[in-house]
C-alpha cells in the first residue's frame, strides 16, 4: 500500500479522534461542584493528637474522573493522608476520618484542598484549588509539675476560702475523724489520745487570686524559650484547674485577665506566638493583689527592675530562671556540667536574699536540676 493510502486511510480516524479530544476539552471546561469540610477541634497541644473527620459531596451532570488531596499544614502530620478519587455522575457524598499529630507550636491556616478532575477516558486532566480554609492553634505542649513551694504565690494570702486554696496552718476549723488519704500532718495526737480514736485537724484555706506569667524573651535561645513556653503552659492549666484568674504577658502583649475559657485561650495562644526578642524586657502592670511568676534565661538587671516595680502592687512575685542547659525537662537523665552558669543568672542568685526581703521569691535551676521541681 502506498503512502498517500495510507494517510487516505489514517486521517479519517485522526480527525475523529481529534474531534472527540476536542468535544471533551470543550465539555470537562469547568470542573464538578464540590463542596469539602472539615471537622477539627480548633485548638490542641503540642504533642497531641485530635480526631479530623473530611467530608465531600460532589456534584456533575458528566460522568468525570476526579481526585481530591487535602494536604495538612507543615507539622501537623495525619495518620493517613487525606484523597478522595473515584467518578461521579449526578451526586456523591465521600468521608475520611482519621486524626492528625500536633507538632510544632504556633498558628497554622490550612488552606482549601486541591481539586483534579477529567473526563472518563482521562485524556485531560485539570486542576483547581478548592475554596475554605481552616485555622488550628497549637499550644505548647504541658507536663506534670511538683510545686510544692512556687505553687503557694499562685494563692493570695488574706481572706479565707473553705473550698479554694491553700491550708492556713494557724486557723483551726475544726476536727473530724481519720480518713484514708489525709496527710500525717494533719492527726491532732493530743485529741486523738484523749478520745481513743485518731483524729485529724480542718483548717481553713487562703483565698484564691490571680496570676499572671511573664515571659522573658530577650536572652536564651531555642531550647529555652521552648522549655519557658512549655512550663508556662503547665502552670496556666494548673491555675485553671484551681480556678484563679490567669493572664499570659510577654513584651509583645498581655492577655486580659480571666476564668473563662476564652481567657485561658487567649492565655495559651500568647504562649504559642512567643518568639526571642532582643530587647530589654517590659513588665505590664499585675493586677492589684494578684501574683506574678516571671520566667527568664538571665535575669537582667532591667528585669529585676521590671519585677520591684510589679511588687508595689502585686501580693507576690516570682523569679524563676531557667538558665539554659543547666536543667533537665521531663524524660531526661542527668548529665555533667561543665560549665557555670551565665554571669546573669550568678548575679541573680547573689541577689536573692535582698530580693526576698522585697517579696520577691528567686527561684534558679541550678546543674541537673529538674523543671518539674521548681521550688521543691
Amino acid at each position: 500500500m502506498s503512502l498517500p493510502d495510507t494517510l487516505l486511510l489514517v486521517l479519517p480516524w485522526a480527525l475523529l479522534l481529534a474531534g472527540v479530544a476536542a468535544l471533551l476539552w470543550v465539555l470537562y471546561r469547568r470542573p464538578p461542584q464540590v463542596r469539602l469540610s472539615r471537622e477539627v477541634p480548633r485548638a490542641g497541644f503540642s504533642g497531641g493528637e485530635v480526631p479530623l473527620t473530611v467530608r465531600a459531596e460532589l456534584r456533575s451532570a458528566l460522568p468525570v474522573r476526579y481526585l481530591i488531596e487535602d494536604p495538612t499544614p507543615r507539622s501537623v502530620v495525619p495518620r493517613a493522608a487525606v484523597a478522595f478519587s473515584g467518578e461521579v455522575l449526578g451526586r456523591q457524598k465521600r468521608e475520611h476520618q482519621t486524626s492528625v499529630m500536633l507538632g510544632r507550636r504556633g498558628e497554622y491556616v490550612w488552606p482549601g484542598a486541591t481539586l483534579h478532575w477529567a473526563d472518563p477516558l482521562g485524556l485531560c486532566w485539570r486542576r483547581t484549588p478548592l475554596a475554605g480554609e481552616t485555622r488550628l492553634d497549637v499550644f505548647p505542649g504541658t507536663h506534670g509539675l511538683l510545686l510544692p513551694d512556687l505553687l503557694r504565690p499562685l494563692l493570695s494570702e488574706g481572706s479565707l476560702s473553705r473550698s479554694l486554696g491553700l491550708d492556713d496552718p494557724i486557723s483551726l476549723r475544726g476536727a473530724r475523724s481519720y480518713l484514708p488519704g489525709d496527710p500525717p500532718g494533719r492527726v491532732h495526737w493530743r485529741l486523738s489520745a484523749r478520745s481513743g480514736e485518731l483524729t485529724v485537724r480542718e483548717l481553713e484555706r487562703t483565698a484564691a487570686s490571680s496570676l499572671t506569667v511573664y515571659l522573658d524573651t530577650s536572652a536564651g535561645g531555642e531550647v529555652y524559650l521552648e522549655s519557658a513556653v512549655r512550663l508556662a503552659s503547665s502552670l496556666v492549666q494548673e491555675a485553671q484547674a484551681l480556678g484563679l484568674p490567669v493572664s499570659v504577658a510577654t513584651r509583645a502583649q498581655a492577655t486580659p485577665t480571666g476564668r473563662t475559657p476564652e481567657a485561658g485561650r487567649a492565655a495559651l495562644l500568647a504562649l504559642a506566638r512567643a518568639q526571642l526578642d532582643p530587647a530589654p524586657p517590659s513588665i505590664p502592670e499585675v493586677r492589684p493583689g494578684g501574683n506574678l511568676i516571671i520566667l527568664t534565661a538571665g535575669g537582667s538587671d532591667a528585669l529585676v527592675r521590671g519585677a520591684l516595680r510589679a511588687r508595689a502592687a502585686a501580693s507576690r512575685v516570682s523569679l524563676v530562671a531557667l538558665p539554659e542547659g543547666f536543667y533537665l525537662e521531663p524524660g531526661e537523665k542527668p548529665r555533667r556540667q561543665w560549665a557555670a552558669p551565665p554571669d546573669s543568672v550568678r548575679a541573680l542568685e547573689r541577689q536573692a536574699g535582698a530580693l526576698a526581703e522585697a517579696g520577691i521569691l528567686v527561684s534558679v535551676l541550678r546543674g541537673n536540676h529538674s523543671v518539674l521541681r521548681l521550688g521543691g
